[in-house]
Order: structure tokens, then C-alpha cells, then sequence
């Protein structure tokens, strides 16, 4: 298992665009992705289920990654919230 935090900077969180992209990006993946924050988690892959994290600019995200592809996983999660959150 792979796993990484993030302190999210953009100023509207993780809203609908940013997390259209993450499932879309966590989708290449076959391995299980969860983010959790404030106590809550969420698969990756799911778009309703994200959104409902109410993820907002400040928050604390930890990104768990455990499969046969975890590292590319890890590696291509961490870049995507680096440029787009």
C-alpha cells in the first residue's frame, strides 16, 4: 500500500471540474483508491461519493493506493493534485 497528503490550495476546494478530472485519472488505474478527509473517505473512482467530502481550500487529504499498479498510481495521483489542486 502506497500513500501520500495533500493540503488542498485551490481557493473553491475540490469541486465538480477538479474531481471529474480525479476519477477520470484514478479510472486509468487498477489498483483501490481512497481519499479521506475530516474523518470521511471516499473511493477515487466514484464522482457522487467524492463530492460529498466537501473537500474545501485548507483541507488535509490522505490518498491510500493498494494494487498490482500502486506505484504508477501514487506517482500519477500525486502530480494530478500537485497541477490542478
Amino acid at each position: 500500500m502506497k500513500e501520500f497528503s495533500y493540503v488542498i490550495k485551490d481557493p473553491v476546494g475540490l469541486h465538480a471540474r477538479p474531481a471529474g478530472l480525479l476519477v477520470k485519472k484514478a479510472g486509468e488505474f487498477t489498483s483501490s483508491i481512497t481519499v479521506e478527509s475530516g474523518g470521511k473517505s471516499a473511493e477515487a473512482k466514484k464522482l457522487i461519493k467524492l463530492m460529498g467530502l466537501g473537500i474545501k481550500q485548507g483541507a488535509e487529504i490522505v490518498c491510500r493506493i493498494e494494487g498490482e499498479d500502486e506505484d504508477a498510481a501514487h506517482d500519477a495521483l500525486a502530480k494530478f493534485f500537485e497541477e490542478n489542486l
